[in-house]
């Protein structure tokens, strides 16, 4: 009997990651992508523990990403009255034993370059230039609409699509998204020389903004600026050369300890609003179901964004080991028993994560003299205690792939 074809909606990050997951356990993906190829945005990516056990269960995938291992958390105050070093350790030189894989900086555009490679070395065939516009669901199949003309039938369809998903909204309707107050701007810069040892996660604390920034390879850095300010479009473009100039020339452009030296650094950056959207309740109907930022779009505070999508994609597969183990097409009522049992397992624990993101963002970015030092301080106690408290932070997030299985054996 031939293996279910199962159609994947989106190609950024997720979308290839679960189409290699599936194709190592004997099913048939496609994943359809609305761009005409690789765009470079000039952003990096924080690969955790979390995420790349599962990226680990691709052959050869890691060997092939040029990436940056953190070694040490710094962190300083940029505020005239409190400036200086908050603190500093070297928690994630311990996570490769903890948890069997390091925190590691990347370009998006080399993941993903990586990724479609994998997919062509296993398989995967990724359809570029195809914009789903709507999908159609069936007794026994779903079909995608794309805005080329083409459709497409699968057994189920899995909504990778991001944040702006067409299949969210298809499957719920579309949401009102509330503005948080917060704007980010980030990019990629050659590495100041006060940055390049240690390899660390370094985070800039000051007056109304906080700054951030990680290796992503031996020569460059990943750098991103969260104020507080005016609302801005969520949008996910390269900044007009106006914008970004008013970045250059902004009072963060002056921030010490190399923080004022990445913005000067950098040729082309990205800036975004972030925004709320209310939590889902169910990320499925009959054969249809959604999987990371299409199904729980977060703030980027935690960094967890594309490792949650990755923990989605090993739960998601796992439960279809589980009760499809001959990798037949299935009726909706047994696709249902999957899907709910994957949101079960999901949908409480990206939900904390992303209410952890919001409050990181709040507590990061306060104004005035007086806040801002009550803030220092408490970054300042997090990061002199030996790394305790940070270490339990960490746990909660990377406990659960301890429990990760490599991808089970095809069967006969």
């Amino acid at each position: 009997m031939a293996a279910p074809q199962i159609l994947i909606i989106g190609g950024g990050i997720a979308g290839p990651v679960l189409g290699l997951h599936l194709k190592l356990r004997g099913y048939e993906p496609i994943v359809y992508e609305r761009l005409h190829h690789f765009v470079d945005l000039g952003v990096g990516l924080l690969l955790q523990p979390n995420g790349l056990k599962v990226l680990s269960f691709i052959p050869g995938l890691l060997e092939s990403i040029d990436g940056g291992k953190v070694e040490s958390l710094i962190s300083y105050s940029t505020l005239p009255e409190d400036e200086g070093l908050l603190g500093r350790n070297d928690v994630p030189t311990t996570f490769s034993e903890k948890y069997g894989s390091p925190m590691m900086g990347v370009r998006r555009t080399t993941l993903h370059a990586s990724l479609v490679a994998a997919c062509e070395k296993h398989g995967v065939e990724v359809k570029w230039d195809h914009q789903c516009t709507a999908f159609e669901q069936h007794e026994d199949s779903v079909t995608a609409t794309f805005a080329n003309g083409e459709t497409a039938a699968g057994s189920f369809l899995i909504g990778c699509d991001g944040l702006h998903s067409v299949i969210r909204i298809g499957l719920f309707g579309k949401e009102t998204a509330s503005y948080t107050g917060l704007t980010q701007a980030g990019g990629v810069c050659s590495t100041p020389a006060s940055l390049r040892k240690p390899p660390a996660m370094t985070n800039f604390y000051g007056n109304g903004g906080h700054m951030i920034t990680y290796p992503i390879n031996d020569k460059e850095c990943s750098w991103a600026l969260t104020l507080r300010e005016e609302e801005h479009p969520e949008t996910w473009h390269a900044a007009s050369s106006n914008i970004l100039q008013k970045i250059k020339d902004s009072p963060q452009s002056t921030w010490a300890f190399g923080a004022g030296d990445l913005i000067k650094a950098t040729d082309k950056v990205v800036k975004y609003g972030l925004y709320d959207r209310p939590q889902l309740t169910s990320w499925h109907k009959d054969r249809v179901v959604l999987l990371g930022d299409a199904a729980h779009p977060t703030s980027p505070h935690l960094g967890q964004g594309a490792n949650q999508a990755f923990e989605d994609i090993y739960h998601l597969t796992a439960f279809l080991d589980e009760l499809n183990l001959s990798r037949e097409a299935l009726p909706t009522s047994e696709l249902a028993k999957v899907f709910k049992a994957y949101e079960n397992k999901r949908i409480e624990r990206t939900s904390l994560l992303v209410k952890k993101a919001r409050e990181q963002g709040n507590s990061r970015v306060v104004s005035g003299v007086e806040k801002c030092k009550e803030r220092d301080e408490v970054y300042r106690q997090s990061l002199t205690d030996g790394g305790h408290a940070q270490s339990e932070v960490f746990a909660a997030m990377y406990a659960d792939s301890l429990g990760f299985k490599p991808i089970p054996s095809v069967p006969a």
